[in-house]
């Protein structure tokens, strides 16, 4: 009779499973938690103990640790093997169902203490399920709940030898990822003084190309992970496409830097139109006026419900090729689905703000802490003789979170909530200083200007003050700082500081 050992941290569908097994003529063998859980059904089924010969000891840490058990996994079809199992009274296991001890939802938990962690570091099923995974050959790993349906049907095909492969590699990747999450555990106190990053992804989706056509692509996730992409909702358009997942994560992103009504619209990962108000409405209204022509085909982004009559608003204007929120009114969704049916409408929930991020060089990868915005207001100081009054002070902080989400050299022109001008990109500062005047075009003058890195000279802060704002804010730090707050006084702008820059590439 085959022989399954069955040692699971996640009971789900043990139950209809292990019938299934015994149904299909295996004798069933267990440890611990899974033992019990077996014995309530009724079903037969041996302890491990009486196949060691030897009790689970030391709080159970050791109890499959025997040859027993691996020589029962690793033995080989051949005479030699089958001679030194029979002459030491062992038997074979021909399908091993193993998952791990739940580490990653340990460490999630606040209240884990360091022994509890340290305790849900799994030996006993790793050894096991690396042994038989090797030796895929002649019997089957199953380490995923949702594979049971799959596995009970291969057994009454008679065809359960085709998946022997394909599961050996996903057990294999289960431990890869399982070490990682314990290896970042260790990391976690000083992540960026490690000597190795550990990471495994795991396949959510194909995508419809890369950033052009005739480029593949697909989106991963760290295994283990989750995040906003996880529960989403398309309720419409096209399958999303590279650039629409890497647009639509900056918008969804830098939406949820406004506490207030805000719309964000970005073109080519940079903000082509912000707004911040009091409804919804005026928000992205305002945020389309901004810059309608770079609209055309972008992802717009809300941070509150859209309602109908929002939705009229955005069918009228320029196509979006996405638009995302965290809900649509029933009315909402019948206007938007009614015309444009290549137009993304996607639903999600707010996303995480991580720790740190990661960029692909060759050959390696670029670590660093994700840049930190709103935080660093209260750090902010006047250089110049006049004081900003509150209305600047608003317009500068807009501004200045629009240029952290806006590739370098940035320079945003606000005013009453809105990003009028935005120059993104540019070799030369001055250059960005004058396109985003040119897109402003005077609505946003006695506004702010804001600028991602220091004026090393003083003709940026002149193109500002030509711009007709009325307050500037910068990081300073240039060894020409005092011909530039001398410049501005000179126009008669107030100036903050802010002692940290925003460069964005």
């Amino acid at each position: 009779m085959p022989r399954a050992l069955l040692s699971v941290s996640d009971k789900t569908g043990l139950a209809d499973f292990a019938r299934g097994l015994v149904e299909a003529g295996f004798e069933l063998v267990s440890t611990g938690g899974t033992l019990r859980e077996l014995r309530v059904t009724g079903l037969p089924v041996t302890p491990v103990d009486e196949v060691t010969g030897f009790p689970e000891i030391l709080d159970g840490r050791v109890k499959t640790l025997h040859p027993a058990v691996h020589a029962g996994l690793l033995a080989r079809d051949t005479e030699e093997h089958r001679q030194a199992l029979s002459s030491h009274g062992l038997g074979t296991f021909e399908l091993l169902v193993v998952n791990l001890y739940p580490f990653r939802e340990t460490v999630a938990d606040p209240a884990a203490s360091p022994e509890q962690v340290i305790e849900n570091i799994d030996i006993g099923g790793p050894a096991m399920i690396r042994a038989a995974a090797k030796n895929h050959e002649r019997l089957l790993t199953v380490v995923d709940p949702a594979d049971y349906p799959e596995v009970l049907n291969a057994l009454r095909e008679g065809s359960a030898a085709t998946l022997r492969r394909r599961y050996a590699r996903k057990a294999f990747a289960h431990t890869a990822a399982y070490d990682s999450a314990i290896v970042s555990w260790f990391d976690s106190a000083e992540p960026l003084a490690a000597d190795s990053l550990h990471l495994t992804l795991e396949r959510v989706q194909g995508l419809r190309y890369g950033e052009n056509p005739h480029q593949a692509a697909a989106l991963y996730r760290e295994e283990g992970a989750s995040g906003w992409w996880d529960g989403l909702t398309q309720h419409k358009g096209d399958a999303l496409s590279y650039l629409n997942v890497f647009d639509t994560d900056a918008a969804w992103r830098h939406v949820h830097e406004f506490d207030a009504p805000a719309c964000v619209i970005v073109k080519h990962a940079n903000p082509c139109g912000v707004a911040v108000q009091a409804d919804i409405e005026d928000a992205y209204r305002l945020a389309f006026e901004c810059d309608p022509k770079s609209a055309f085909g972008g992802i717009v982004a809300l941070n509150r419900t859209v309602t109908e009559a929002l939705a009229r608003q955005l069918m009228a204007n320029a196509k979006a090729d996405v638009l995302i929120a965290p809900g649509y009114d029933a009315a909402a969704l019948e206007v938007l689905s009614s015309g444009r049916r290549a137009m993304r409408v996607l639903q999600a929930a707010a996303p995480a703000r991580d720790a740190h991020e990661l960029r692909r060089v060759d050959g390696g990868y670029l670590l660093q802490e994700r840049d930190e915005v709103r935080g660093s207001f209260a750090d902010w100081r006047v250089v110049t003789e006049r004081q900003p009054d509150e209305a600047e002070l608003a317009d500068m902080q807009l501004a200045w979170i629009v240029c952290a989400y806006t590739g370098s050299n940035a320079i945003v022109l606000a005013k009453d909530g809105v990003a009028w001008g935005i120059g993104a990109g540019q070799q030369s500062r001055v250059d960005s200083a004058e396109i985003a005047a040119r897109k402003a075009d005077g609505r946003a003058r006695g506004g702010a200007c804001a600028s991602d890195a220091f004026y090393p000279f003083r003709d940026g802060l002149d193109a500002a003050a030509a711009a007709g704002v009325s307050a500037v804010v910068q990081p300073g730090g240039s060894v020409r700082d005092d011909e530039v707050i001398a410049a501005a006084n000179e126009h008669g702008l107030s100036m903050m500081f802010t002692g940290r820059r925003h460069f964005r590439h």
